[in-house]
């Protein structure tokens, strides 16, 4: 339908018609020059004038509303029940289904969907969706590059920020990590400086899950492993305090300070007991105490680390739960103890001493799956050590141009570790790759150095701390999150063949050693007549072993052409 609306008018009430034409310039005003306004200008020449042929642009900034998100959940056990029919009694389940069994409609509607479900089974028999066409993984698919990936950052929620100095998983499935913000330079944390630390949610960055309110900032923090609400923490002013994060933010119980460390605790970490109750801790007071988180108004032991007339302050602590007798403690003096708690006097308790580096041992981390191996960190270095080789490492990272701050090994592979440099770069190492030098490294902050590094126990989240109070969240591929075929054997024939190499190599440091002692104790006429006759050198027996495990064919072509380079010098000399 077309709608026509017709408006009327006279042509006399138009007006005249417009007519346009061309006609010459004709002056409609002439204003003449005012001398008087003349004396308040400057005649300037030349002239510049700037234009900019340009659009103009404003910025304008807005900030949308934050919208807050709520978990809810619902239980749904067993529905389709009538009201007055309870499916938990058996009676009057069988009752109301004898009831629907003799309706009318009840033969017809299993017959209309027979046809379906027939049609299902037979798809079903016809193609199993579930058949493993390739049961074993090839190797090719575990021969990615190795990767690692920013998941997210969880950032200091105060300000001023602080240092993370601790991280921790939660026991179960590693959905919260625990984290504990201190500024450890003496006097350096201003007066404004924020006391709490926080567990965060993986799936909730933007807040804290939980915020733990200490009476000094906590330095050490620990899951316990055996109850999955317990925490442990050490603070800044040598207490240790328990939470239980279904008590809320305090801490349920805290020792005494004249029982307390006199400075900070540094490390902590639970024990392999009965009760899951039990834990240590070690400052760099020089004292290492154990406690129970029953009853904290005392420790119920402790013990001085003082080897060999110098006492030693603890900077780092590990315990493996399948040697429950054994623990281990790195010092700020560089030295690492193999302590035995079994042992009856304290000389026998810290029998074990590594010279591990120049400085503080700032972590120490046994192989989950090699418990006599363990890594250390330190000064410039990261090195790899046997509890049976004491005069020196099996394996050592290269001099960085800056300081070496935390590092650990995988849980899921026992090649791969990671260590943190004050660079703010995260090595990931694979030693069945690469011994010398990383496969990969992570920039993970650009400003500051990485302080903490944590390991989920799926081996495929990396969290690390770093000074500016942020925690980056890395996700590694499948090559550095998956163990490859053979590779617990392949590993420990790796340790085996380091190990010994180091024990000939030590073997043959003491027997110099001694000639050097027996040839200083004689006199000068009776060192002259002296002839030692050397045995097979061990250097090139533990050559000849080592490229006749690797490459057999090299070592052949190499002896060959050692034999002929020998037979002639021999022939020059006889001519």
């Amino acid at each position: 339908m077309e709608i026509v609306h017709v408006y009327q008018k006279k042509r006399r009430e138009f007006g005249k018609q417009c007519v346009f034409s061309d006609r010459k310039a004709k002056d409609m005003v002439d204003i003449q020059p005012d001398e008087n306004m003349k004396k308040d200008y400057i005649f300037k020449n030349p002239c510049e004038v700037a234009i900019q042929c340009a659009k103009e642009f404003s910025e304008h900034e807005v900030n949308t509303e934050t919208k807050e998100y709520a978990d809810s959940g619902m239980n749904h056990s067993e529905g389709g029940w009538p009201k007055d029919v309870d499916h938990n009694e058996v009676e009057q389940v069988l009752r109301y289904r004898k009831k629907a069994e003799k309706d009318d409609k009840f033969a017809p509607a299993i017959l209309a969907l027979a046809d379906t479900m027939e049609s299902f089974i037979k798809q079903n028999n016809a193609i199993d969706i579930y058949e493993e066409y390739f049961p074993q993984e090839s190797e090719s698919a575990s021969m990615d590059a190795p990767n690692a990936q920013l998941l997210n950052v969880f950032r200091d929620p105060n300000d001023p920020v602080r240092s993370i100095s601790s991280l921790s998983w939660y026991p179960d499935g590693g959905r919260k990590l625990a984290a504990a913000y201190s500024v450890l330079e003496f006097q350096k944390a201003p007066s404004n400086t924020s006391y709490n630390s926080y567990i965060w949610d993986l799936e909730n960055p933007n807040a804290p899950d939980l915020a733990l309110t200490p009476s000094s900032p906590i330095v050490s923090i620990r899951y316990n492993p055996k109850d999955v609400h317990i925490l442990l923490g050490g603070l800044y002013n040598g207490q240790v305090a328990i939470w239980d994060t279904r008590r809320g933010s305090r801490p349920t119980e805290t020792s005494p300070v004249e029982q307390s460390h006199r400075d900070p605790v540094y490390a902590a970490e639970f024990l392999a007991s009965k009760t899951g109750t039990e834990f240590f801790t070690t400052s760099t007071d020089g004292i290492v105490k154990w406690w129970d988180t029953r009853k904290l108004a005392e420790p119920i032991e402790q013990l001085d680390l003082g080897v060999t007339g110098q006492s030693l302050g603890g900077v780092s602590l590990d315990f493996e739960s399948t040697m429950p007798t054994r623990y281990m403690i790195g010092t700020e003096q560089g030295v690492v103890i193999n302590g035995n708690k079994k042992a009856k006097t304290p000389e026998e308790k810290l029998s074990q001493t590594y010279t591990a580096h120049h400085g503080p041992v700032y972590a120490l981390k046994r192989n989950p799956f090699f418990p006599k191996y363990f890594l250390t960190v330190g000064d410039w270095t990261s090195r790899v050590w046997c509890e049976d080789v004491r005069e020196s490492a099996i394996m050592w990272s290269k001099y960085y141009p800056c300081y070496l701050t935390c590092g650990g090994w995988s849980l899921s592979r026992p090649a791969v570790a990671f260590t943190g440099r004050a660079d703010g770069c995260v090595d990931i190492w694979d030693f069945l790759f690469k011994q010398t030098e990383p496969v990969l490294s992570v920039q993970v902050s650009n400003t500051s150095s990485v302080t903490a590094v944590a390991c989920e126990g799926n081996g495929s989240l990396l969290a690390c701390g770093c000074s500016d109070g942020s925690i980056s969240l890395l996700e590694m591929n499948h090559s550095l999150a998956q163990p490859i075929q053979n590779e617990k054997p392949l590993m420990s024939a790796l340790f085996e063949r380091e190990l010994s190499r180091e024990k000939v190599l030590a073997s043959r440091m003491r027997e110099l050693a001694l000639k050097e002692r027996i040839k200083s104790s004689k006199p000068a006429a009776e060192n002259e007549n002296v002839h030692v006759d050397d045995e097979e050198d061990p250097i090139a027996e533990a050559e000849e072993n080592f490229w006749a495990s690797v490459d057999p064919e090299k070592w052949s072509e190499m002896k060959a052409a050692r034999m002929s380079m020998a037979a002639a010098t021999d022939n020059d000399e006889d001519e």
